[in-house]
């Protein structure tokens, strides 16, 4: 059995995750990690067994002397397309991106094209697409549970970090079909500028998108939503709904519904199925990210060694990145936005950078 040589950039809490993912794995096997505050590293190889010989604070050093086969880049966006860019140039095999790709249309493009014209398999870290209520969306979305899919609603605190994860779910349900159009609007109310992981972010938005297939996807961003759920799928005779919360007041707090519940034309009310894996064991909805995250890695290793596109791939990624910044876009120009998107910044950067939308003076 081949073992593929790992290595981590960024050794805070998701790049302990992407270890212990590793770790589960046999045909993979961590050798170094890097990270600009030494104290993380040190904690990660502590916890992985390195020898201090193997922390870096230099991940290009790290690169060209331990040669890894798989790279996860686990920093934060601003740094993602200098990394990635820096792996494909150390002649890497693979890398293993956290989301979301970056602060801009163009660096996100950047760090995509970067590994398509190495040949370096990307995957990026939307590990829903591993977690059984999100695959039994998909599933019941598409074999007539609740009839023709029509419409998905998404309903989180920002664009950019969290509607990451919810416009690749979209595209998930609709089995990754290109969007047509993108139309939407986004708003900054508070006194203090919001960023997350170093990148601002809306306080609310709308983003309303259509796709070639005729479905159309709405999301919803910022506190009190109105939502009361994660997700909604809704077809022509039913309804699914996935992370209800009857008593939710700010962002996930007092969830008390089910993870997934359907209701259909001939059911007498909501049905919550049983959730499992495809290994057969009971989805555990607390801490389960890191089974996710074991999947996603495995995922990756199988297609490394077999040649196949990952489940998490890159393409897909940039597909639900389109659609953040086509939404800042179309806030812009007051416009509808038709994809593929012509722009390189990110608009909402400009916007805020121009004065035209930003904290309250």
């Amino acid at each position: 059995m081949h073992v593929y040589k790992v290595a981590i950039i960024g050794s805070g809490g998701r790049g302990k995750c992407h270890a212990r993912a590793y770790a589960a794995n046999p045909e993979s096997k961590l050798v170094a990690c890097a990270d600009i505050k030494k104290e993380n590293a040190e904690a990660l190889s502590a916890e992985q067994g390195l020898p201090k010989s193997k922390i870096y604070l230099d991940h290009k050093e790290m690169l060209r002397k331990e040669k890894p086969d798989i790279v996860s880049v686990c920093t934060w966006p601003g740094s993602h397309a200098r990394m990635v860019v820096d792996s494909v140039e150390a002649g890497v095999k693979a890398i293993f991106l956290e989301k979301p790709l970056a602060p801009t249309w163009a660096e996100s493009k950047r760090l995509y094209q970067a590994c398509v014209d190495g040949g370096v398999l990307l995957a990026v870290c939307h590990q829903r697409r591993f977690a059984p209520p999100f695959v039994k969306a998909h599933e019941l979305a598409n074999n007539g549970t609740i009839g023709q899919f029509h419409r998905v609603e998404g309903f989180c605190p920002n664009l950019f970090d969290w509607g990451t994860h919810w416009f690749d779910m979209f595209n998930f349900y609709n089995n990754d079909q290109l969007a047509e159009w993108v139309m939407g609007q986004i708003s900054y109310e508070w006194e203090k500028p919001y960023t997350v992981f170093g990148v601002p972010v809306e306080t609310n938005g709308l983003s309303y998108i259509k796709w070639k297939n005729g479905v159309c996807g709405l999301m919803v961003t910022g506190r009190n939503t109105g939502g009361r759920c994660a997700n909604r799928l809704i077809g022509s005779k039913g309804m699914i709904e996935l992370d209800v919360f009857w008593n939710h007041q700010i962002w996930g707090e007092k969830k008390e519904g089910p993870i997934l519940r359907v209701l259909t034309e001939d059911s007498k009310g909501w049905l919550t199925p049983e959730l499992r894996y495809s290994s057969g064991e009971l989805y555990p909805y607390k801490n389960s990210e890191q089974m996710e995250d074991v999947l996603a890695v495995k995922d990756l290793i199988e297609s490394l060694r077999t040649g196949r596109e990952p489940v998490l791939a890159g393409r897909k990624a940039l597909q639900a990145t389109e659609l953040i910044f086509a939404t800042y876009e179309s806030s812009r120009r007051r416009a509808r936005i038709y994809l593929p998107l012509d722009i390189e910044d990110s608009p909402y950067i400009s916007m805020l950078e121009s004065g035209v939308i930003g904290p309250k003076s």
